[in-house]
């Protein structure tokens, strides 16, 4: 069954799990490279195969705007389009909307197409019904996302939105071979966070998306919200903190029982860049790395690492080389996978705290 998650073990309240989708099995936690237009930027599908991806995500927003959803589906779904073999899940494009400032009511958003300035108008069911012909293996219902701070009214009138959203999304949810994942909202408000939880999951989605969070709070709030709300969502589904990718907010997340994890943090960084590792994060352009023959850092096993060096790198960006975006991208998403891998490794040890703890101490020297 597509969207059924089963628990492989746990520590504390960090999970392991298996999550069941119609192009193979997802080992959780997980973090999806975010592939907005069809495509990881600077990489093509053989580069995330070689990374070992288990999954990535597209944007429902951009992909119905350019290049339809209907050519899709007439080129094979999104499998086909990108050539791409394994899971899939689709956002309904709620982010990229509210960032357009959109018109809302209870019917949908109105908004003006960021390609050509028309106006469209969409709708929960339509969101439903675009991901369907996507061919998605995991779609997302249409939000409301309300940016932070924000006073507890709003917050309030965003999450019971949502709610009613949601009901109308799985009344409009058609095809078997998609699961369908509810979101919760509340913003920063543990209680609002909880009962937006408690309501969604009495609404029977197959697996959560927990949204509205990493859009500029402290992590101290963003880290209270997401316990409130993991505390009262089934412990038998899939949850998903929507847009984190950064080693601390993952770690802190996972702790917490959260299972799938999506960003454009790596492959953005890369463009600019800045490099990830263990031992802290930095610049490749440093004056320092002109002529540094150390990879980007050592023990790394990616392909860049194997074979180039910093002064090599940072000449193709301070160049403006485009194989810079590739190989750096390569390196952040390595990073990002290898420390998925090795969260799941240290809960099957039963030394996830230990880990998260030797992360956090390694990052700081």
């Amino acid at each position: 069954m597509t969207g059924k998650w089963e628990s492989a073990g746990r520590d504390g309240l960090a999970r392991l799990g298996r999550l069941h989708t119609s192009h193979g099995v997802v080992d959780t936690p997980a973090f999806m490279p975010v592939g907005t237009r069809a495509s990881v930027r600077a990489l093509d599908s053989r580069d995330l195969e070689e990374l070992s991806v288990q999954m990535v995500l597209a944007n429902t927003y951009h992909l119905m705007l350019r290049p339809g959803a209907d050519v899709i589906a007439a080129l094979g779904g999104l499998h086909g389009f990108a050539s791409w073999d394994g899971p899939i899940l689709t956002d309904s494009g709620g982010y990229q909307v509210f960032s357009l400032s959109p018109q809302v009511d209870e019917d949908g958003v109105a908004f003006r197409s960021t390609y050509d300035g028309s106006r469209v108008h969409l709708r929960p069911e339509e969101a439903v019904a675009v991901q369907e012909l996507l061919g998605a293996d995991i779609a997302m219902q249409l939000d409301v996302l309300v940016g932070l701070p924000a006073d507890r009214d709003k917050l309030e009138g965003a999450m019971e939105r949502t709610l009613r959203w949601g009901e109308r999304s799985l009344a409009a949810h058609r095809r078997d071979d998609q699961a369908l994942f509810g979101i919760v909202q509340g913003g920063t408000d543990p209680e609002l966070r909880a009962r937006s939880a408690q309501a969604t999951a009495a609404l029977g989605f197959a697996g959560f998306g927990i949204g509205g969070l990493s859009v500029g709070e402290p992590p101290a709030e963003r880290n209270q919200a997401l316990t409130a709300a993991v505390e009262h969502l089934p412990a038998d589904k899939v949850r998903y903190l929507m847009g984190v990718g950064d080693t601390d907010g993952v770690l802190d997340a996972v702790a917490s029982g959260v299972d799938l994890f999506d960003c454009v943090w790596p492959t953005r960084l890369a463009r600019h860049g800045k490099v990830l590792s263990a031992g802290g994060d930095y610049s490749i352009r440093r004056a320092e790395n002109a002529a540094d023959p150390e990879p980007l850092e050592v023990g790394c096993g990616c392909l860049t690492c194997r074979r180039y060096s910093r002064a090599y790198l940072r000449h193709l960006r301070v160049t403006s080389e485009l194989s810079a975006h590739r190989l750096l991208s390569l390196h952040n998403l390595h990073y990002t996978l290898d420390l998925m891998a090795a969260a799941r490794e240290a809960i099957k040890g039963g030394r996830f705290e230990e880990f998260r703890r030797e992360r956090a101490t390694q990052r700081q020297s």
